[in-house]
Parts: structure tokens; sequence; C-alpha cells
């Protein structure tokens, strides 16, 4: 009996330990690869004598939780026909594996009370990031990141400007719902911080997938809670806003315009530029899928099917790469139609986990917008920062609603 009394108090202090972890790992997402990477495996040391058959079995009858671990599955599978070293397979399996642990966080945060911790952690390491953003700008010198852009003061704008979007809806909503309640101090105060964070972005360090997430959030945002009169004029006032922006920032404008110049660019003179090189890559991943459309070429295939579609080539044309810069073309080279086919069933099964109202489901709902969005220029779940935070943020949101969801049925039983 002691042993047992022991052992529960044991698993207790673990899953308190793993809740800690978690909130840490949240936290550092923002700043460093190196101590996320460190968290991670503490809290899954910490997480994993903590989970019970029954919890894992609840949780594995559930798209959400099934599908990653699915995703995971075939790209481990896809390592058997891969015509590569398997130092190179293993390499690109590496990039699947991160989803694994989201079922994981779906079972912790599920049980958990402590999931709002996690997100306010992320939203506090954001904030002071952007404080640091804000003020390198105007003292470079308070840059310890990247000399040439202090605003991007740790890893790079296109994470920095993601992280910023998220956090700035992820506010609106609070503004909104406080400006619903009467108080309107708090809500203006929130609303404020929600502009800075819009404010770093179109004028600061400019990531131009963000403005397309942005955009993309905007009507989602507008549509879901406001009267369709009301979301209407919204989008008319931010249609404005935004052309006021484009005219007051030089940055902004530049980045945008240069879009069509560096297009104009690759196409006269085969020229690297970032459009030109996007635009090489998806158009000979179009060509690597044609030629393995079921199954595709195997795990860790992409950069070998890069160098040989460069041999002879010159310019952009002869780049070779890893990352197609494309989420559903970076599983279908190496997983065929079949892959595609596991990759948008993940995503809709996250999607429609958030579908109901509330701030959890709010943020959980901008945090999977933002990366099948951001997955259409970019690898997004192959890369470290926005893999991780897909998986942390969708993982205990995620649990947060199930865990909702589990009270109001248990409510419901008692009042039955």
């Amino acid at each position: 009996m002691r042993i047992s009394v022991n052992f529960d108090l044991d698993e207790v202090r673990l899953a308190r330990i793993a809740d800690g972890l978690a909130v840490a790992t949240a936290v550092s997402l923002p700043w460093s690869t190196t101590a996320t990477g460190i968290l991670v495996v503490l809290w899954l040391v910490a997480l994993v004598p903590t989970l019970d058959v029954a919890a894992v079995r609840r949780e594995f009858v559930t798209a959400a939780a099934v599908l990653p671990v699915l995703l995971v599955a075939l790209g481990a599978l896809g390592m058997l026909w891969a015509d590569v070293t398997w130092g190179a397979r293993l390499n690109g399996f590496g990039s699947f594996v991160k989803l694994l642990l989201l079922p994981l966080l779906l079972i912790e945060f599920r049980r958990s009370g402590c999931g709002l911790w996690v997100l306010v952690g992320f939203l506090v390491s954001c904030v002071a990031l952007l404080a640091l953003s804000l003020a390198a700008t105007v003292w470079p010198a308070l840059s310890f990141g990247h000399p040439l852009d202090p605003s991007v003061p740790v890893k790079d704008y296109i994470a920095q400007s993601g992280e910023f979007a998220i956090c700035a809806f992820a506010l609106a909503y609070v503004a909104v719902d406080l400006f619903r309640a009467g108080r309107s101090f708090p809500a203006l105060a929130t609303a404020v911080l929600a502009a800075l964070f819009l404010f770093d972005i179109f004028y600061i360090a400019t990531g131009r997938t963000a403005l397309v997430v942005i955009a993309v959030l905007l009507v989602i945002f507008s549509l879901r809670y406001f009267r369709w009169k009301d979301a209407w004029r919204i989008l008319a006032a931010a249609f404005v806003l935004a052309v006021i922006v484009a005219a007051s920032s030089p940055y902004l404008r530049d980045r945008v315009m240069n879009l069509a110049y560096e297009i104009q660019i690759y196409a006269a003179e085969n020229t690297r530029t970032s459009a030109g090189e996007r635009l090489s890559f998806w158009k000979k991943s179009i060509g690597f899928i044609v030629q393995a459309p079921v199954i595709g070429h195997g795990t860790g295939s992409i950069e070998k099917m890069f160098q040989e579609a460069a041999v002879g080539d010159s310019g952009v044309s002869a780049e070779v790469s890893a990352n197609p810069h494309n989420q559903i073309f970076a599983v279908a080279i190496q997983l065929g139609l079949v892959g595609v086919a596991a990759l948008l069933a993940m995503w809709l099964s996250h999607l429609l986990l958030f579908r109901q109202s509330g701030l959890v489901a709010w943020i959980g709902l901008v945090i999977v917008v933002q990366n099948v969005v951001g997955s259409l220029f970019n690898s997004h779940l192959f890369d470290f920062t926005q893999g991780w935070l897909y998986v942390f943020g969708a993982g205990v949101a995620g649990g947060m609603v199930l865990r909702e969801a589990d009270r109001a049925r248990r409510e419901h039983g008692l009042r039955s």
C-alpha cells in the first residue's frame, strides 16, 4: 500500500514537472533552438512515466491524434524505397518525428489545468522579443542577433513575424471580448499591444508570408466573430488602413513591390532572388511529383532530386536544396499523393478540433491557419521553430479544448 501511494505521489510530481517544462518550452521557442530542443527532451522524460493506457487509448481514437502519427509512420515507411544513403533517409525522417509529440500534448493538457500558463508564457516571451526588436531598431547596439538587421534579435524575420502575427490575433480576440464586457481600459491596452505586434511586422521586420497570413486571419476573424454587416465594415476599414500603412511604410512597400521585380528578373535572366528561387523550386518539384505520384521518391530524397535536376543548369536553376519551400511539395516529393492526403487530413482534423467558440479554440485555429497558409510558401512543419510552434500550439490548445468538452459532458450528465 505504501509503495502504491509513493508511486501515485511520484506521478503527481512528475506531471507537475512536465507541465512546468511545457511552459518553459513555450517561453524558449521564440528565442533559442538549443534551449527548446533540450527542454522538449526533458519534458518528454517527465511526461512518459505519467501516461496511462486508458488515456492513450482514449486519445488515439480521435483523428486529431491519429493522423499526425499516421504521417510519421508514412515517413518511416518512405525510407524503405528511397534511393539515397541511410544518413539522408534518417535526416529526412527526422523532419517528421516532432509530430509524434502532438498526441502526447493532447493527452497532457486534456487532464492538466495548466494549459493557459503555456499560452501565456509564449505570449510574454513574444512581448519581450517585441520590446527588444523595437528597442534595437532605435539603438542597434542592443541587438545581439543579426548585425545587418538589428530589428530581428534572434532567429529570422520569417519566424519572428509569424510569432507576432499569432500574438496579434490572439490579443485581438481578447480585446473584443473585453470591449463587449464593458471593460474599456484593459480592452484598449490589449488592442494597443496587438497593434504593436502588427506595427513591428509592417514597419520594422516584414515577412511576406506573414502578410498573407494576416490577410487570411483578418477575414476569418471578422466573419467568425461579427455579424455580416459589421464584418464587411471591418474588412473595408482594414483595406483603407492597409493602403495607409503601405503609403507610410517604404520598407513594407519595397518588400511587396520587390516581389514583382524578383519574379521579372528570374523570368528574364534566371537570376537568384527569393521569389525566383521559390518559383524554380516549385516548378522542379511538380516535375518530381509527376515522376512518382503515388508514393513518391522516398523519405530523404528531396536534395538528391534537386541535385540530379541541377546538372547542366546555371543561375537559380542550378540551386540545390533539401527544402522546396512548400510543405505539400516537401511531403509529395517523398511520399506522393498518399502522404499529401495524410497531411491535408491532419490539418483538417485540427481545424475541426477548433471549430467551436472561445479564446482557446480561437488561438488553436490561428495557429493551424498560420501553419497551413505559411506552408504554401515554406516547409513550416519541417522547419524547427514553425514546426514546434505548430506541435505545441495545436497540442496544448487542443488538449484544453478537449478538457472543456469533457467538463461540459460531465455537467450535462449530472443535469440529466
